[in-house]
């Protein structure tokens, strides 16, 4: 744009110094005139033909700055949906959190309530049971207040501390033990529970016998000889080494 400008400003000094001298010589004149229109129009080819190509360029540069551009924002669209999305993630991931302790908590103190019901059960453990039990019971911890076993574990342990009970409650259990007769001394017995509520016990000779039942302290036994017959017969019975029959033992009501 300035060259044009430039090259009008010396065609119009060109004219002018020409027509000066166009009075003394008209031909030469008339021959330079021409030769600066020729370069005139030259020169506005030439700068069309620069502007045509310039304008090419230009337009071609526009539509590659208009493409980044549009990348760039498509770009910074993705950020911040990213980070929208992560956002919400991470609130939820928060609040699961929350939750998932405020469960552990009430965990906590669920399992420590069922730990005290627990150890309350265990002087109504007869012998055998105590036996079968005890690597449950080792487990319980001593305060559960301060305790570094972990929930999941604390509840493995009473849960398996009561399937052992529940197990021996819904079964008839012999086993031998041994019980006071009459004088005082002490006698090997056998002992045959029904479940957790009554247990009736014999010696081999049919002398000393009797039957025991739990209390808050353990079990509480006594002496009844005159049941030894039923008794040694519901043991054979047990044993398969008697036929079935019913029996009418004595029961104790709590």
């Amino acid at each position: 744009m300035i060259s044009t400008r430039v090259w009008g400003f010396c065609l119009a000094g060109c004219v002018s110094g020409s027509l000066l001298w166009a009075a003394e010589s008209p031909v030469t004149a008339a021959r330079d005139t021409l030769a600066q229109w020729v370069q005139t129009r030259q020169l506005i080819s030439k700068t069309r033909t620069d502007w045509e190509s310039d304008k090419e360029m230009l337009g071609q540069t526009k539509a590659l700055f208009e493409r980044e551009l549009a990348a760039v924002a498509e770009q910074m669209g993705k950020l911040s949906t990213n980070s929208t999305v992560a956002d919400a993630e991470r609130r939820k991931a928060e609040a699961e959190l929350a939750q998932h302790a405020e469960s552990l908590d009430k965990s906590k103190v669920l399992v420590a309530e069922l730990e005290t019901e627990v150890r309350g059960l265990l002087p109504l453990l007869p012998p055998p049971l105590k036996a079968t039990a005890q690597p449950w019971v080792s487990r319980l911890p001593a305060d559960s207040a301060n305790t570094k076993a972990g929930v999941v574990e604390r509840f493995q342990t009473v849960v398996g501390l009561l399937n052992e009970v529940d197990k021996f409650n819904n079964a008839i259990t012999v086993a031998n033990d041994k019980q006071p007769n009459a004088k005082g001394d002490q006698v090997s017995v056998d002992v045959i529970y029904l479940g957790l509520g009554i247990a009736y016990f014999v010696d081999a000779a049919g002398e000393v016998a009797g039957l025991g039942s739990p209390n808050p302290t353990g079990w509480q036994w006594k002496l009844q000889p005159e049941i030894a017959p039923k008794v040694r017969d519901a043991i054979a019975i047990y044993r398969s080494q008697k036929a079935a029959e019913f029996l009418g033992l004595p029961a104790v009501i709590q």
